[in-house]
């Protein structure tokens, strides 16, 4: 009996993947054209305020931003290098550093320990003492002004009088920032794995050691939205800095000098738009080396616990 082969085709049916990528691309068409539209009437603002700098005051005063880029061109560096060469510009961008960095560390270690004994720690009135915490962020924090300031004038350490010194904005910024960054530490803390710590107290681990070496290690990703928070805003802050300083210019921080440079009826408000981008660059730099973790620390932050 002969053999009858039957020719097989090796052909394939096309995938249907790419078109299935095609249409989802064009169900989110309208999505991110929405989101495009946000993002740019967002930045608008500070893309004219950054134009402005550039541009005299005469120039600003009579026509739109928009209109530097129609010839005649007219920018100019001079607002920046008012603002550069002004005497005590560089001081108080120091004094802005040396008091960003302290209230930002204190409130990191302050409120790590804190939300580690609320989220694993049992003691009695752990729970209420929490809601005490939090319902601190509700407090405005004007109404806190005149009493601590009346507290700051009549206290000392050491014979170091508090009132118009840097350590009294240290703690004002440090207890301002307490009640939230607590808030979302104990959140994210609270939602590591409950094995891990029952498995490294069998192995004879105490708080310290789970906290230094399981905590802290595992909770960098809410640790650096944290420095993002407090650094800026401890950076652009001004009204603590004026109530606690007081009119001493050299403890002021770039703020307040920034602010400094209007003058009492308005002016000179084309210096503050070219300060305003010196001041910026270091708030920038801090986000952009930290944003890789600020998603997964606010997300964590938010969800668990």
């Amino acid at each position: 009996m002969s053999q009858v082969t039957v020719p097989v085709s090796t052909d394939l049916p096309a995938s249907t993947g790419e078109p299935r990528r095609g249409s989802r691309r064009r169900r989110r068409a309208p999505l991110h054209i929405v989101l495009a539209l946000i993002t740019i009437a967002w930045a608008l603002p500070a893309i004219g305020l950054f134009v402005a700098s550039f541009r005299t005051a005469q120039a600003t005063n009579s026509s739109g931003w928009w209109t530097a880029f129609i010839p005649p061109w007219e920018f100019t560096f001079s607002n920046y290098e008012y603002v550069l060469t002004r005497g005590g510009f560089w001081d108080s961008f120091l004094n802005s550093f040396f008091i960003t960095i302290p209230a930002t560390v204190l409130v990191v270690m302050i409120s790590s320990f804190a939300a580690y004994a609320f989220a694993w720690m049992h003691f009695p009135g752990r729970d209420a003492l929490f809601l005490l915490v939090v319902g601190l962020l509700v407090v405005p924090l004007q109404v806190t002004l005149i009493p601590v300031l009346s507290l700051f004038r009549d206290a000392s350490i050491g014979g170091y009088e508090l009132n118009g010194t840097i350590l009294a904005v240290w703690l004002a910024h440090t207890g301002y920032g307490l009640p939230f960054a607590v808030f979302l530490l104990r959140n994210y803390i609270g939602g590591l794995p409950r094995e891990l710590f029952e498995a490294a107290e069998i192995d004879g681990a105490g708080h310290a050691t789970i906290f230094f070496r399981l905590v802290l290690p595992m909770s960098v990703p809410v640790i650096a939205s944290l420095v993002i928070f407090q650094f800026l805003w401890v950076w652009n802050d001004l009204l603590v800095a004026l109530v606690y300083l007081g009119p001493v210019p050299a403890n002021h921080p770039l703020s307040v000098t920034l602010a400094n440079l209007t003058t009492n009826f308005g002016g000179n408000w084309q210096f503050v738009t070219a300060a305003a981008f010196v001041s910026m660059v270091i708030p920038i730099i801090v986000f952009f080396a930290l944003q890789r973790y600020f998603v997964r620390g606010i997300t964590g932050g938010a969800v668990k616990g």
